[in-house]
């Protein structure tokens, strides 16, 4: 508003000083011009005002026909900058409005500025109650610190994905992909976008897959296992025969007799073990014990096949990964499995197991002299229901690396046709004594 009285004031004194240094410089020259011929005096005072205001009015014609032009142009360009950007704020509105995930618009404090259908569905809240929520009634106290941390984090401009788990006052627990993303204007974060999805259901899946394949995996280990139960079990009866004949104990025999019921509470134990369907807590696991472990049942099917197994621990100290050991001997007895299975029969059979630090990451290199893969086939491993068995489903490798995908872990494979194949998996090593629940 100042402004425009300043330019109204600006022209209105140009005009002011040209009309009177018109009048000025005009009744000079007619007076110079004239030499007292009063005729010729009349004549131009008459005329001078019409000849100021012609030209005066042509000098404001073109002056406003120039600056309306400009006005014009540049409220043209204002009215379709404005129409463009109603473009744009429709297109973020269809975005924000009809996104298939749950959309939250937060402030740096936290407060939920804006969602959209999805999220109230999701939180089962409405608008107006999820601007007045408290997130740590969703979030349990370790969730709502790492939710916390990432929130902290993006900040900083940097957006995050991750997973957690909510809990909705009716008792319900939905498992969440989350991603967060600043919300930046002039280069500073003014807000933060929360965009989540439901995929309870998607993991609810993925359990039962594994679940099954592991089930499969324990049946084909049934056998082999009765089979090294069965040896103790024959000496067992043959100690006790023994005794029922001879009616004398023997301490050495006892001995024998204890080492070998040792034995099959130590089998058994693990084929339990493995077989309980347990809520998955990821805590710090030794890989050198769960190795070994995995080695005790699979040593069973090794001996029916003819196949030596060897396992060496290259690192002097323990190297312990955050993991849910259950998970992680369903992957190990799967890789052992197919380095068995791939050796044919009348070989001499051999696996080689070795346990070594690779940086931040514990590396296991499972390696077999069996008959090798073909390149094309290698970059086919791990895909669901594509496998080199003739009668194999193709889900366990694929079970495999979901795992070790949530474990933060990568599997590779090497494989030369009739040398053998090399799977190596690395899992990063977990130093501190701290354990960490993570529900999948």
């Amino acid at each position: 508003m100042k402004q425009a009285k300043d330019i109204a004031l600006r022209v209105t004194i140009t005009y002011v000083l040209l009309g009177i240094l018109w009048i000025v410089l005009s009744d000079y020259f007619s007076m110079a011009l004239t030499h007292e011929n009063l005729n010729m005096y009349i004549y131009f005072q008459r005329y001078k005002g019409w000849f100021f205001v012609f030209v005066t009015g042509t000098i404001l014609f073109l002056s406003l026909y120039r600056r309306t032009h400009a006005l014009i142009e540049s409220n043209n360009k204002l009215m379709n900058k404005e129409r463009q950007l109603q473009i744009k704020n429709q297109h973020y509105h269809s975005l924000f409005e009809q996104n298939p995930d749950a959309v939250f618009e937060l402030s740096l404090d936290g407060d939920v500025m804006s969602v959209n259908g999805e999220a109230e569905g999701l939180l089962e809240s409405t608008f107006e109650e999820l601007k007045e929520v408290n997130f740590s009634q969703f979030l349990l106290g370790e969730e709502m610190k790492r939710v916390t941390d990432y929130f902290f984090e993006t900040f900083k401009g940097f957006a995050s994905t991750f997973e957690t788990t909510i809990h909705l006052p009716n008792m319900k627990r939905k498992i969440l992909r989350c991603s967060l993303v600043p919300i930046i204007v002039n280069r500073n974060v003014t807000g933060i976008f929360a965009i989540a999805r439901d995929i309870t259901h998607i993991k609810e899946n993925e359990e039962m897959v594994v679940a099954s394949e592991k089930l499969s995996v324990i049946g084909q280990l049934a056998a082999a296992v009765a089979h090294e139960i069965r040896n103790p079990l024959t000496s067992l009866k043959g100690f006790i025969q023994l005794m029922q004949s001879t009616k004398s104990i023997n301490d050495s025999h006892l001995d024998i007799m204890l080492s070998e019921v040792d034995r099959i509470d130590l089998i058994s134990g693990e084929m339990l073990i493995l077989g309980k369907q347990q809520e998955i807590h990821f805590r710090q696991e030794g890989l050198d014990e769960i190795l070994r472990q995995v080695l005790i049942l699979m040593e069973a099917q090794a001996h029916l096949d003819n196949v030596s197994i060897t396992y060496e621990n290259l690192e002097g100290k323990p190297l312990c990964v955050l993991g849910e050991s259950n998970q992680l001997k369903q992957v190990f007895i799967n890789i052992i499995k197919n380095a068995v299975e791939s050796i044919p029969a009348g070989r001499n059979g051999r696996v080689s197991i070795t346990l070594a630090p690779h940086g931040t990451d514990a590396r296991v290199i499972v390696k077999d002299n069996g008959v090798g893969m073909e390149p094309e086939r290698i970059e086919h491993l791990g895909e669901p229901f594509y496998s080199t068995k003739e009668k194999g489903t193709g889900l366990g490798l694929a079970v495999c690396q979901k795992i070790i995908e949530r474990h933060k872990g990568h599997i590779h494979f090497k494989s030369e046709i009739q040398k053998g194949t090399a799977v190596e998996i690395t899992l990063p090593v977990k130093e501190s004594e701290t354990t960490s629940d993570f529900a999948d």
